[in-house]
């Protein structure tokens, strides 16, 4: 089916979220809603819309949307850049994202498909102009598999993106803000037609119930049968989104039906039961889509030979437990997820943002065991400090966190009066809710406890409580693993600070200043080093070095790299002899890995110096007026690899008041940046620093990448600047 692009309606009013209309809040939100109109009809996509940065550091939020029903994406209203979905990556990398179909977007986004598992295109381009990252802009389109997006549909999205990059940049020079806060808007579209006065006479003759939505979900038509079965009269539904006008349709055990219907283009049909009076009557809905919208069909019911588990009847007051859909898509959500995530707090980020959505909840704890104790790792949605009385509990303690783990089995209470009398006296958080206690237990092994919260009472139904309990293992085998990386995490982290100097020489008339990063994602402690050595002779010796891989190995193989370049210099080694001495011990140690190093002689008296390198970055030079340059240093391979490879040494001077940096490829390196532009920023900022003091010049070298969120790999950097008269 091909839909047609929705026509935005061209009063200046924006609708939020819920439905309702408010007056366009500033020119910000007005210039993404012609951004996304625009991008939507060029590429003939059905929904489209923009992610923003917000004042939250790392944090993209949906700004303002079309085309879909925005209740229905509530999920994915906000977003992490470094998880792995397409906004992200696509804001992160700097580099579009297209994705013509489900088999394309499987391989690169797997948690997305297994979310929203329906056939759709889906492109996103990054909203940039010059340094300024802005956002993504998004469309969705009918699915072409086997038929990757077009050029010309490429060229006209960039198009549009960089319009809107432009507007925003002029924006932001006026003093407007340019980050997004709060909940997204939905991009106007006419009103809901309401059907020629014959179509409607026709309908009105069904014995069955007919409501038509458009593509924000607003309803626009309901037919005789249909007010008699909800009990409402046409004008309290035209106009209101279904989910509003309809609460117990907007619970999330149906949202992927919608979803299917609203992205895929197929017709979708389900059993509901009504939460209103009749009490638990059971209904049959079908939902037919069109290019202009969706007609619902409702039928009473009898009660279907196999119910899904969202809408079994609960006990009297109790919310109705989770959706089926969530129990078959979510989870695998959350596996792939946790797949990916190495260290504890990764793995606890992950259930926040996968488990409690799935399920509804709004409370997490996670406690982890430790010599009998159990510990708390992370919490969301319980009061400030609530926790803390329970912090390192022992395992003889009696509360439903410590049995869940001792006795290996969940416990569930369907309401906050029933873990009060099944534990008299236990402190309680909140009056009204629902607790899941769940035992992390890893291969037999006892890890930790898992705590999730409701804000209401609910119950919890035999297919739920086995999908919680399998969640539970993962969740603890993902656990387990991260607990192993974070203490081989913590040796490599020993290992490499007993091995970078701890502090570097001082001499009269050359100042040396080093830094060091680790990476924060994935194993984040490499190879990365630096050293300045007294060579005895008056010469000053500076090296740095990277060795390839993360982790112990990695550390260990730095320490010899260290100690051989030091060897070597020390004897009185040319800079050459240095580079081939170390790459031959490199090669007989045979670790399974290479390095690149750059090492470089100075006399401080005269400035002369001697430079060599190794598969490593170019050093960079400031001279005393400010002119930055990237020396061309002759070299050779990297470490490791060739024992018969030569290393070409390149003598030049080091002026007073220069300054000479040496760095590893983590300080100009970022995923879907070229490197050469790495290197052209490094420059730049080398070239605005103050070159004195050399203390202040390293932090501003380093500051950037210090407060990046995911950088991948450490980082070592060297200066060196000559004080005092030349020679």
């Amino acid at each position: 089916m091909q839909w047609p692009p929705p026509r935005a309606h061209p009063d200046c009013v924006i609708a939020r979220a819920d439905g309702g209309g408010v007056p366009a809040p500033d020119a910000t939100a007005q210039a993404l809603a012609r951004a996304t109109v625009s991008a939507v009809q060029a590429v003939g996509g059905y929904a489209g819309g923009v992610y923003m940065r917000s004042p939250t550091a790392g944090l993209l939020l949906l700004a303002v949307f079309m085309g879909l029903p925005l209740p229905l994406f509530r999920p994915w209203w906000r977003i992490q850049v470094n998880r792995p979905y397409p906004p992200a990556e696509a804001y992160r990398s700097g580099q579009s994202v297209h994705l013509a179909d489900a088999e394309s977007a499987v391989g690169r986004f797997p948690q997305m498909v297994a979310s929203l598992p329906f056939p759709f295109a889906s492109l996103y381009e990054p909203v940039t102009a010059g340094t300024q990252r802005f956002g993504v802009l998004l469309v969705l389109r009918p699915a072409t598999p086997g038929i990757p997006i077009g050029a010309a549909d490429r060229e006209r999205l960039r198009e549009a993106a960089d319009r809107l990059a432009q507007e925003l940049a002029e924006l932001a020079a006026g003093g407007a803000p340019v980050t997004w806060e709060g909940d997204p808007v939905a991009v106007p579209t006419p009103p809901p037609d309401t059907g020629s006065a014959g179509a409607r006479a026709a309908l009105d003759r069904l014995a069955l119930a007919v409501l038509s939505l458009d593509r924000q979900g607003r309803i626009g038509f309901v037919n005789t049968a249909a007010e008699e079965l909800l009990g409402l009269a046409g004008p309290q539904l035209y106009g209101k989104v279904l989910w509003e006008a309809l609460p117990w349709l907007g619970h999330h055990a149906y949202d992927d039906h919608f979803r299917a219907v609203f992205m895929s283009g197929e017709p979708a049909h389900f059993p509901a039961r009504r939460g209103r009076h009749p009490p638990g009557e059971w209904l049959s809905v079908d939902l037919s889509p069109a290019p202009d919208g969706v007609t619902l069909t409702i039928a009473r019911s009898e009660k279907p030979a196999y119910a899904p588990t969202s809408v079994v009847r609960p006990a009297a007051g109790l919310a109705p437990p989770v959706d089926q859909t969530s129990a078959l898509y979510r989870p695998v959500a959350l596996a792939i997820a946790l797949s990916e995530a190495v260290t504890a707090r990764q793995v606890s980020a992950v259930v926040t943002e996968e488990l409690l959505p799935a399920f509804g909840g709004r409370q997490l704890a996670i406690y982890l065991l430790d010599e009998r104790h159990l510990y708390l790792a992370w919490e969301t949605g319980f009061p400030q400090g609530f926790l803390n009385r329970f912090d390192g509990v022992s395992l003889d303690v009696r509360l439903p966190g410590v049995e869940t783990l001792t006795t290996g089995r969940p416990m569930f209470f369907e309401s906050m009066e029933h873990l009060a009398a099944a534990y008299p006296g236990i402190p309680l958080d909140a009056d009204v809710g629902a607790r899941a206690f769940l035992p992390l237990i890893a291969s037999g092994r006892p890890v930790g406890s898992c705590i999730l919260g409701f804000d209401s009472p609910r119950g919890f139904s035999s297919e739920e409580r086995t999908v919680l309990t399998a969640l539970a293992g993962l969740i603890a085998q993902a656990l387990a693993r991260a607990r192993r990386y974070d203490s081989e995490a913590a040796l490599a982290r020993g290992l490499q600070s007993a091995l970078l100097p701890h502090r570097l020489p001082v001499r009269d008339n050359v100042d040396t200043v080093g830094r060091y990063l680790a990476g924060t994602a994935g194993m984040d402690v490499g190879g990365d080093w630096y050293d300045v050595i007294e060579t005895g002779r008056g010469l000053l010796a500076l090296a740095i070095g990277d060795v390839q891989g993360h982790g112990v190995a990695a550390a260990a193989t730095m320490g010899q790299l260290r100690s051989a370049v030091r060897a070597f210099a020390l004897s009185g080694s040319t800079p050459e002899q240095v580079m081939r001495g170390t790459n031959q011990l490199l090669i007989d140690l045979d670790p399974g890995q290479f390095a690149s190093c750059c090492y470089v002689l100075l006399d401080p008296a005269s400035g002369a110096v001697r430079a060599v390198r190794a598969g490593h970055p170019q050093p960079l030079l400031r001279h005393p007026d400010g002119r930055t340059e990237v020396l061309d240093l002759a070299g050779g391979v990297v470490l490791g690899i060739d024992p018969d490879a030569s290393y070409p040494v390149t003598e030049l001077r080091l002026e007073t008041g220069a300054v000479l940096a040496l760095y590893t490829d983590g300080l100009v390196e970022t995923p879907g940046m070229d490197i050469d532009d790495g290197v052209e920023r490094l420059r730049l900022a080398l070239a605005a620093a103050r070159p004195s003091p050399l203390t202040e010049t390293a932090d501003r070298l380093i500051g950037e990448a210090d407060g990046t969120a995911d950088r991948p790999d450490d980082i070592a950097l060297l200066l060196a600047s000559r004080r005092g008269e030349d020679a």
